[in-house]
Parts: C-alpha cells; sequence; structure tokens
C-alpha cells in the first residue's frame, strides 16, 4: 500500500507545502512574502502573520495539484527547527491540528536535514531518472543562517564535520550586496552581475581558519573597508564596477567554501559530494562545483532548483524516510529556534 505524506515548510519567510508518495514529490507549492523587501530584511512578526494567511491556501493547492484528499494522508510531517521561532509555530500548530483531527502520525524535521536530502528527490531529465549519490556523501549546505560540511552515512545518519565560526556563507553575499546598494534579496543580484564581470579584478582575502570550519565575518569587513576606500577616492566607483565587484566577492565565497570541500574530500576520502541549501541555487557556485568535480574526480549532484531554496518536498522526502523508520513524534512536541541534529 503506498504511503501519503502532507508536509509543511515555514521555517522563515516562505510558506510551504507538499505532498509525496512513496518518496515521490507529487506537489510542492511555496508562496513568498513580499513584504519584508521594504525592509531590507525578514521581520519575523510580519513573517509569522503572512503564515498564518497563506497555509491554509498553500495546503489545499498542494492536495488539489496532487490529487489527494485528506483521508488518502498517511502522516504529517512539519519544520520543527531551525528557524523563526513564531513563524515555526504557524506550521507546528497547523501540523499538529491535522494530524490529530485525522488521527495519523506526526513527523518532526528538522530543517538542515532536510536540505541535506533534497539531493534524494526522484527527478528526471529527458525522461530519464538522475542518478543520486551513494552514501556515504559529502554534503555542503551553505543558506543565509548555516554553512556546514555534513558527512551523510544514511539517510538518518549524518554529522556535521565542519562549520561557519560566526557568519553564514548566505549572510555574507546579503550583507555585501547591501553594503552595494542593491536591494532586497541580494545575493541573487550579486549572482546577476557576476555574470558579466571578471572575477580577476579584485582581491579579496580568504581566512585562515584551521580544520573544516568557516569564518566569513572577516572577509565582510574587508569588502567594507574596501569600498569605503574606493567610493572616498570616486564616488562613482561601485556604479563603474558593479558587475566586476560581484564576480570578485562571488569568486572569494565560493571558493572560500570549495577549499573547505575539497579538505573533507580527501580527509574522508568520499568522492560523492553534493551541495544543498539557499545558496546552492547560485549560479557560480554550481558551475565551480562541476567544474573542481571534473578536476578532483568527483560525482557531484546539485538539487534541482526548485529544492534548493526553502521548501516543503525536502521536509516530505525527509519525512518518508523516518516513516519507514517508525521516528514519529508526540503531540507535544514543540518547534525551536535552535537545534543540534
Amino acid at each position: 500500500m503506498s504511503i501519503y505524506i502532507l508536509a509543511i515548510e515555514s521555517s522563515c519567510d516562505e510558506t510551504s507545502a507538499s505532498v509525496c508518495r512513496d518518496g515521490i514529490i507529487l506537489s510542492n507549492v511555496i508562496a513568498g512574502q513580499a513584504v519584508h523587501e521594504q525592509y531590507g530584511g525578514v521581520v519575523p512578526e510580519l513573517a509569522s502573520r503572512a503564515h498564518m494567511q497563506n497555509i491554509v491556501p498553500v495546503v489545499d493547492k498542494a492536495m488539489r495539484d496532487a490529487g489527494c484528499k485528506m483521508e488518502d494522508l498517511d502522516a504529517i510531517a512539519f519544520t520543527q527547527a531551525p528557524g523563526l521561532i513564531g513563524a515555526l509555530l504557524v506550521g507546528a500548530q497547523f501540523a499538529k491540528s491535522l494530524s490529530l483531527a485525522l488521527d495519523v502520525p506526526l513527523i518532526a524535521v528538522h530543517h538542515m536535514q532536510a536540505h541535506v536530502l533534497a539531493n534524494l528527490i526522484p527527478t528526471e531529465k529527458n525522461g530519464h531518472p538522475d542518478p543520486k549519490p551513494s552514501f556515504p556523501f559529502l554534503c555542503l549546505t551553505v543558506s543565509g543562517g548555516h554553512t556546514q560540511i555534513v558527512l551523510c552515512e544514511s539517510p538518518l545518519s549524518m554529522r556535521v564535520i565542519g562549520e561557519t565560526m560566526d557568519d553564514a556563507a548566505g549572510e555574507a553575499f546579503d550583507k555585501s550586496a547591501k553594503i552595494l546598494g542593491l536591494p532586497y534579496p541580494g545575493g541573487p543580484l550579486i549572482d546577476k552581475y557576476a555574470r558579466e564581470g571578471n572575477p580577476a579584478r579584485f582581491a579579496f582575502p580568504e581566512p585562515r581558519i584551521p580544520g573544516l570550519d568557516f569564518s566569513f565575518s572577516g572577509l565582510k569587513t574587508a569588502i567594507l573597508y574596501f569600498l569605503q576606500e574606493n567610493t572616498a577616492a570616486d564616488p562613482r566607483f561601485v556604479e563603474k564596477n558593479l558587475a566586476d565587484i560581484c564576480a570578485s566577492i562571488q569568486h572569494r565565497i565560493v571558493t572560500i567554501l570549495l577549499n573547505k570541500l575539497k579538505k573533507a574530500a580527501i580527509q574522508t576520502g568520499v568522492k560523492d559530494i553534493c551541495i544543498a541549501g539557499g545558496v546552492s541555487a547560485n549560479s557560480g557556485l554550481r558551475q565551480s562545483l562541476v567544474d573542481w568535480g571534473q578536476q578532483f574526480r568527483w560525482n557531484t549532484f546539485i538539487p534541482a532548483f526548485q529544492y534548493c531554496t526553502d521548501n516543503a518536498a525536502m521536509i516530505a522526502i525527509t519525512a518518508y524516510y523516518k516513516y519507514q523508520a517508525g521516528d514519529f513524534s508526540e503531540l507535544r512536541v514543540e518547534p525551536t529556534a535552535r537545534a543540534e541534529w
């Protein structure tokens, strides 16, 4: 008999719902929140209110797109952590209520574990299944709040072997964009302008952090001082050199990420290499991973674009593996803003 799972994601500023059948994604609906653009970042209270407005229509559309009825569902999954606590509460309470009303199991999912397992979502290209990584594999998870290297030994057994000591790579992109005067969200705009620029035009420092950990606070400071110095000499410096500046910033962030990933691959001997998280949608990082994979003979894997940013399909695929393992949650489970793996 088939297993149907409804999954809900509400960790930040996207309200998303997805239905999967036996690990196959039948629908993946995402509602964004444009209200934050005028503030230059996500406002937690406004995010919570928008989730409350969006969650019913988003779930309804996901069910209709999947051709599924409520009585068909075998479990309800939701993002438990990490994230904005008010936003998480909306998804958690909705999922609990539905689980109780339908008398089906509740499955709590760790958001970052789900990002990693987005690499296992079945996809096709030209009518043929895309290859998926074999265990063990390494996954570089990069987002606005996290930068980690994860060693994955099975769908439900993974450990962080390297992580940022301060800021995340996604924050480095967004803060650099803000310094450049680009609107929120600025990370995708840096990616856009970088495609037209020369990544070797300006040199930014690479932090000397031992082991597999990352640091981006020093890089952000170096970018700030670089722009202050040059705009003092020429107020139109950014305007004249925007593409080259963006390309140079992106090149440095990507090389910081991949140099650590290369070190992890050497230390572990693992050849299957993945990326995940919102920053994995960055075209520079995606192409560089492919190029480095060819150079170092890695088997590289990148999630489909729609599964890179926050989405409920990754919650659904994680919940499917947890369902098979009988890993269910009680109704008293609570969302938390921070949580270890």
